[in-house]
Parts: C-alpha cells; structure tokens; sequence
C-alpha cells in the first residue's frame, strides 16, 4: 500500500471490513479508531478489527509505505486460537510501537516487496497475524507438537520430493498433514528447520540443477517444468541458490558429449 496523501489532503472515514494487520514500512501517519489515537512509525504495526471505522492522516508529511493483510473473520480466530489466546475476540490496541522483537518481521515483509516471487505471502501472513497477537496483549503457550508430528511432516516432505514442480499450498499441505496452517507451519520449520515455501522452492532448484547436468533441454523448459512461473524468477533464485547463473551452471557442471571428453 503506497501513500501519497499530504498535510493539504484531508483524513476521510473509513472501515476496516475484516480484521487487518499492517506492517509501516516507511514514513509517518495518524491512525484514529476507536481503539484510540496513535502515531503510526516505520516498523510498527497497525491494528484493525472487523467494522471499526477509522481515518488515517498526514497532518505534518507526506507519504507512507506498507504491507498490508486482511484476515477473515473465522480464519484470524482460529489463527489467533493457535497461538494461544483465550481472550476476547478482537485487538484492543490500535497499534503495536517498533519494538526489536518486530525487527526480523518487518525487514521479511520489506526483502519481500522488493522480490514478491521469492516468499510465501501465505506463511507471511501468518506469522504476522501470530506476532500481532501475541505483542498486542495476547497468551503464546508453550508449543507441543500434535501427536505423531514427525510422521505427518515426514509425508508432506516426501510429497515435496515426488513433485517439486507440484502447486502446493500452505493451506493444501496443511490439510494433507491434518493440522491447521499455524501449526504445520510451526511443526514443519521445529522438525526441518526452513519452512514449507523454503523447502519447495530448494527442491526445485536442486531438480534444475540436476536437469542442467544432463543438458539437452532449454533453460526455459527446465524453469517452467521445475515449477517456476518465469526465468527471471528463476534466474534470480537459482543465482541466489548456487552463487552462479543457470547458464555458467550448466557451462561448468553439464555433461560434455563423448566426443569431447575424448579429446
């Protein structure tokens, strides 16, 4: 969400229709609702609830910068159940003020506006909603594994590695494990250490790789066929991946035909 509004434009009413959760990027802003009168700051979070009205000024800059993520009703309750919250529903502050526990958030929602295709907005998402939640006043328990943790995340990696190319979601993995998306995501990073969407997508580019060493196939197909919806995304990720381009990949590591390795 990119502001322009300025000192000579005036607030005007309006509502928040589910419940949001904004990461400020960059500039300052009046947020007024209900919930009371705050300054908005780069690296703090706004906080919204379903049918509270709100306006958001600029009374003394121009401009701001952020994230924004909107929540279904029944969706952020069970989210915010995960967590471990047993209080009323709804947020009962408007904001949460850039604290260093909101650091490694913040710069994750900021890496992902600059390469939209490199994160899983879905599990942003959900951490976002967990990091309100707990930071606004709510309970995070003590984490337990659901029963039989290890097995069910020991399926959905085996599911990875069949089909890497496969457009698996958080939601559609989640499911399959039999556990809510909060807590696959939870279990999934405890027992592998990276999340689903960074498990994915090193199994994709280690099958690239793969494919680049047996040569005779385009870098386009590999890409496309690897799961990669374009080259560049998957240029730009396999360079990050093996600190050299598809191109110098296959030039280093390819098969060279017999006539070659014979001379």
């Amino acid at each position: 969400m990119v502001c322009t509004s300025g000192p000579q434009d005036r607030p005007f009413e309006e509502q928040h229709s589910q419940y949001s959760v904004a990461v400020v990027l960059a500039g300052t802003f009046q947020y007024r609702s209900p919930l009371g009168d705050v300054m908005m700051t780069s690296g703090s979070l706004l906080l919204g609830n379903p049918g509270q009205c709100f306006e958001c000024g600029h009374e003394h800059a121009e401009g701001d910068r952020c994230v924004s993520f909107w929540y279904a009703a029944d969706y952020f309750e069970r989210l915010r159940s995960d967590a471990g919250h047993r209080g009323r529903a709804g947020f009962a502050v408007p904001r949460i003020p850039p604290l260093r526990s909101l650091a490694p958030l913040v710069a994750r929602a900021a890496s992902s506006v600059m390469a939209p295709h490199d994160v899983s907005w879905e599990e942003l998402a959900i951490g976002t909603a967990a990091q309100a939640v707990r930071l606004a006043g709510g309970r995070s328990g003590t984490y337990q594994p659901a029963r039989n943790a290890e097995a069910r995340v020991t399926r959905t990696v085996r599911m990875i590695d069949r089909r890497p190319d496969a457009a698996l979601t958080l939601s559609a993995m989640a499911g399959n494990a039999g556990l809510s998306p909060y807590h696959f995501l939870r279990t999934f990073e405890r027992l592998t250490g990276v999340t689903p969407h960074q498990y994915i997508l090193r199994a994709r580019l280690r099958e690239a790789a793969m494919r680049l060493t047996t040569g005779g196939v385009r870098i386009v197909d590999i890409a496309l066929d690897c799961g990669f919806g374009d080259v560049s995304n998957f240029n730009r990720a396999f360079r990050a991946e093996f600190r050299l381009s598809p191109r110098l990949y296959l030039q280093r590591f390819g098969r060279r035909p017999i006539d070659d390795v014979a001379s």
